[in-house]
């Protein structure tokens, strides 16, 4: 008798367009007062993007503006400076 493996949740980031396991990659949420902040555990409520672990992807979704669009929120810039921070542990 064979053991089934757990499926692994998969998502997509809002950069690269790639499908990736939810475990490699960071998410951003908007909650309903309109808060943008970083999501550690990934279960928060509310709107959620998600992004790769990688700096270069962070600085593109930053200059390009694609966490405002996907959110309906204006980001912070201090959220791509927490997010650098975090992928620079990883």
């Amino acid at each position: 008798m064979t053991v089934a493996k757990k499926k692994q949740p998969l998502r997509k980031c809002v950069v690269t367009q790639e499908m990736l396991p939810k475990k490699d990659l960071i998410r951003v949420v908007r909650n309903k007062e309109g808060e943008v902040f970083v999501d550690e555990t990934g279960k928060m409520n509310g709107r959620g993007a998600y992004l790769s672990k990688r700096a270069e992807v962070i600085e593109r979704a930053q200059k390009t503006q694609v966490l405002n669009r996907q959110l309906n929120a204006q980001v912070d810039e201090h959220i791509y400076d927490e997010l650098i921070e975090k992928v620079g542990d990883s």
